[in-house]
């Protein structure tokens, strides 16, 4: 398992209470493993739901037609690496 760093491990907690994951934990979240499809299993709503909470909590904008936003959502790390190289 890949080690999660500090800004990783407190969006993946985000991500746990805003979708309602029961059969996970934060830190068992793998930085590289895909959020959508085989991965976590996330949907398009649960991308809209992300995007709002970080919108709200980091002040960040995510665009749906923005090649970066898309890029984004690929990883927890990837993810991870947006919200950080955006915060005001």
């Amino acid at each position: 398992m890949t080690t999660q760093t500090e800004a990783e491990l407190a969006l993946a907690v985000l991500l746990i209470e805003i979708l309602n994951l029961e059969d996970i934990e934060a830190n068992e979240i793998e930085p590289e493993e895909p959020l959508f499809g085989e991965g976590l299993g996330l949907d398009s709503i649960d991308a809209l739901e992300i995007a709002l909470e970080i919108a709200q909590q980091y002040n960040i904008e995510m665009k749906a037609e923005d090649e970066g936003t898309k890029q984004a959502f690929a990883t927890l790390r990837s993810l991870s690496a947006f919200v950080e190289q955006h915060k005001s």
